[in-house]
C-alpha cells in the first residue's frame, strides 16, 4: 500500500510539473551583428557552425519536441542560456577585438579537445556531429583568423 502511494505521488508530481513550461521565445536577431555575416567563413565552415554551434550559441535556437517535457526542458533551457552567455554568435558584432580573439581561441580549444559540441547535444542532433577532418577544418580556419 505504501509503495502504491509513493508511485501515485510521483506520477502526480510529474504531471504537475508539466504545467511549468519554459519560454521558447528567441531574442530578436540583428543580422548585421552575426558571426557568419561579419567573418564571412567559407560555406563549409558556416554550415558546420550553424549545425553544431548556433542552436546553443546564438538567438537561432530551435526547440525540439523534448523541450515540452519537464524537467528536461529546464535543463536544456539552462544549457541554452549558459551557451549564449559564454559565446553568442548573434552578438559577435558587439564584441571588441580582444574579446573576439579570445572567443576564437576558445572555439579552437573546445573543438580540439572534443568538449564542443557537447556529446549530449550530438546524441539528439546528428547533424551536429563532426568528423575529425571537419573539426580540423574548423579549428584551422578559426586559428587563421
Amino acid at each position: 500500500m505504501k509503495k502504491r502511494r509513493i508511485f501515485i505521488g510521483l506520477i502526480a508530481f510529474f504531471v504537475v510539473i508539466q504545467l511549468f513550461r519554459i519560454d521558447k521565445t528567441n531574442p530578436p536577431i540583428e543580422p548585421s551583428l552575426d558571426f557568419v555575416k561579419l567573418e564571412n567563413p567559407p560555406e563549409n565552415i558556416a554550415v558546420l557552425l550553424k549545425n553544431a554551434c548556433y542552436d546553443c550559441h546564438s538567438h537561432s535556437t530551435e526547440y525540439p519536441w523534448y523541450t515540452n517535457v519537464q524537467p528536461f526542458a529546464w535543463m536544456i533551457r539552462s544549457h541554452f542560456r549558459g551557451g549564449r552567455q559564454h559565446l553568442n554568435f548573434a552578438e559577435w558584432g558587439n564584441y571588441d577585438e580582444a574579446k573576439k580573439r579570445h572567443k576564437l581561441e576558445e572555439i579552437a580549444e573546445e573543438v580540439e579537445s572534443n568538449v564542443m559540441p557537447m556529446k549530449s547535444y550530438v546524441f539528439m542532433h546528428s547533424e551536429a556531429k563532426m568528423s575529425d577532418a571537419q573539426k580540423k577544418e574548423l579549428v584551422d580556419w578559426v586559428k587563421s583568423k
